[in-house]
């Protein structure tokens, strides 16, 4: 063994006692994926990231995606070796602790190197195509001395079993996204096993029937590994690295074997794992000489990060595009469209409605980056002015991502991930099931990312209860720091798509109807739906009740109060588009709009979520069961969702 590769052994078992000493400590986490990788990692880190652990944030950055996210301490061990500075021996010390930035899966936000927050398999290797992706759109807009770096992954065969890495992988293929490299822990253990006994795919040939390059190296020897990434790295096409691992490597007794996955080495074992890798420091220390080569490898792209100020110092207007800024009155033409529905009183479908927003946004927004999952024709997200992405020409702003809801998801924030990427992507609203983990990781990792969720109700019609959302609304609803927007008319549409594309740190989505609605509103003004909630149509005296509505339910609402209006009775109309806002208000002005009379609340979906504003299940019209097919407005008659239902309603509960 010469020096060089001494170097590397020695700075990967660096990796391995920090990660097994942590997970000792913490008396739980995964010790075989660190143990297994920790040679791809050291030859990965040590001599080819791009990254600057005192810019932790710099955009021209090699990005990093560990979607094993449970070997979580290969990622911390390896950031407190490169030196960033928010994190300490004190903090791996601390790994799985409550309140600990090293927390079981990495956590986007807890550590300035880490890139993505991991842990559900296949979200970080599918993610990273958005990664890549982005990198070429920005590349190909502002060239190769601002923006030009590498997407690398680890993975496992977890993340290569999960279905929605079969998507993204088919994407990356067809788009030749060649900056992306894939290295896979190739060991052959799952939790439950050998992987044979689960799953008998020829990887390599899937990969290489999708357009990917692919290589196979002995992941535990450090110059074939290099070698496959330099070759990686001057192809046309993304790459799949299959590391011949063993799990575990350096626990003499339990290497190679699924008990090293997820459960401690114990005392007994990483006494024994010292002796056999020859590791005399104590817990927790590293060799002076050992550190030093880690440091320098933090070091490494000092000069590349330097030319890159100064190529970024010399574009006026970089900096703002990549941080997602705005541009000044980006919303001047959106504010004239608001205008014109109350002036011309435009009836149209809320999915048309954001058509027509978008019409007025594409082109204002540069970084916006649309798409659908082959479904743009009926989600209205194309728009003239628009142009697609594609593996000859990165500089568009659509991306058709075909019948890939679980990949558009995952790809979208990675995009967002990345920077200088705004993505919104369209579905109908029902398959918006496919995306939900991706969208419950862009809630738990704060993404601007925007959902266009058409056909949003029992009014899609004919096409049955396969294809409405019955209860999509209520259980967006729970969760958190998302917001879930379903618009009345062409207006609050407007002002849906203004708050969400202002919205830095929270996804949003846009349950948008198939049926025409009036427009409602009356002033533009002010964007109400910041509000949550709020007065759209108030009652000419002291209001006996109060009808709370959503979407295409709130012209319904309004016509129930002028049928009340005429036999005497006085009631407020409440639109309320976005409960999560609404709940943030102020007491006060919660108490205004819902009132001290009884509430009524109508939504063509399920009831459940509504009692927290009408005090009972019973104050709710909606459905507590699947829908049916017929024409839609048949559909809304025969659930008792309809204007002479909710007169009956108020009656009775005045």
């Amino acid at each position: 063994m010469n020096t060089e590769q001494h170097k590397l052994q020695q700075m990967a078992n660096a990796i391995r006692f920090l990660s097994a000493e942590a997970i000792e400590k913490a008396k739980s986490g995964h010790p075989g994926m660190p143990l297994g990788m920790a040679d791809a990692a050291a030859v990965l880190f040590g001599r080819y990231l791009k990254i600057n652990p005192a810019a932790p944030r710099w955009f021209d950055r090699d990005r990093f995606v560990l979607s094993a996210g449970h070997g979580s301490m290969l990622l911390y061990s390896l950031f407190y070796l490169l030196g960033y500075n928010d994190i300490t021996l004190d903090d791996l010390k601390n790994f799985r602790q409550l309140g600990s930035k090293t927390a079981g899966h990495p956590e986007y936000g807890h550590l300035a190197g880490t890139d993505m927050t991991t842990g559900p398999l296949g979200q970080g290797i599918s993610s990273a195509v958005g990664m890549a992706l982005a990198e070429r759109r920005i590349n190909a807009v502002f060239g190769d001395n601002l923006c030009n770096h590498y997407t690398y992954v680890m993975c496992g065969d977890g993340c290569l079993m999960e279905g929605i890495s079969e998507e993204a992988i088919a994407l990356a293929g067809l788009w030749k996204l060649n900056k992306l490299i894939v290295l896979w822990d190739n060991n052959n253990i799952t939790i439950d096993g050998t992987v044979d006994m689960a799953n008998g795919t020829d990887q390599l040939a899937r990969f290489k029937a999708v357009g990917w390059n692919t290589i196979s190296v002995d992941g535990h020897n450090h110059e074939e590994i290099a070698n496959a990434i330099e070759q990686a790295q001057k192809s046309d096409r993304p790459t799949l690295i299959a590391c011949k691992t063993t799990i575990g490597y350096g626990a003499p007794h339990k290497q190679g074997t699924s008990k090293v996955h997820g459960s401690p080495l114990g005392a007994e074992e990483l006494a024994a794992m010292r002796q056999e890798l020859g590791w005399t420091a104590d817990p927790f220390e590293v060799p002076t000489e050992i550190m030093a080569a880690w440091r320098a490898a933090g070091q490494r792209s000092a000069a590349a990060y330097a030319e890159w100020q100064k190529n970024a110092a010399d574009n006026a207007g970089f900096m703002a595009y990549i941080n997602n800024e705005l541009p000044e009155k980006w919303s001047k033409d959106l504010d004239e469209l608001k205008k014109k529905a109350v002036k011309e009183q435009i009836s149209a479908a809320t999915r048309k409605a954001s058509q027509m927003c978008l019409e007025n946004i594409i082109g204002r927004i540069p970084q916006i980056v649309g798409g659908s999952a082959d479904l743009a024709a009926s989600n209205l997200t194309f728009v003239n002015g628009m142009k697609t992405i594609t593996a000859s020409d990165y500089n568009g702003n659509n991306v058709m991502y075909g019948i890939r809801e679980h990949a558009m998801g995952a790809i979208m924030n990675g995009m967002a991930l990345h920077g200088g990427v705004i993505p919104y992507g369209g579905t109908f609203f029902v398959f918006s099931d496919y995306m939900r983990p991706s969208m419950r990781l862009a809630a738990l990792m704060g993404l601007r990312v925007i959902y266009v969720l058409t056909h949003d109700s029992i009014g899609v019609g004919e096409d049955g209860p396969t294809h409405q959302p019955v209860e999509h609304l209520a259980s967006y609803r729970a969760m958190p720091n998302i917001y879930t927007f379903r618009p009345c008319d062409v207006v609050e549409t407007a002002e849906a798509w203004e708050i969400a594309l202002t919205s830095e740190k929270t996804p949003s989505i846009l349950a948008l109807s198939r049926q025409s609605v009036p427009t409602l509103r009356t002033e533009t003004a002010e964007n109400l739906s910041r509000r949550g909630a709020y007065i759209i149509s108030e009652a000419q005296r002291s209001p006996q009740a109060t009808i709370i509505a959503t979407g295409t339910e709130v012209a319904l609402a309004v016509e129930a109060q002028k049928q009340l209006r005429a036999d005497g009775i006085e009631v407020n109309v409440v639109s309320m588009p976005c409960c999560e806002l609404f709940d943030a208000q102020p007491a006060e002005y919660r108490n205004a709009v819902l009132g001290r009379a009884p509430r009524l609340a109508v939504e063509a979906g399920a009831v459940y979520g509504w009692e927290r504003y009408t005090g009972s299940s019973e104050q709710v019209i909606g459905l507590d069961c699947f829908g049916a097919s017929g024409k839609g407005e048949e559909v809304y008659r025969y659930f008792g969702i309809t204007a002479e239902q909710v007169v009956k309603k108020v009656k009775e509960l005045i």
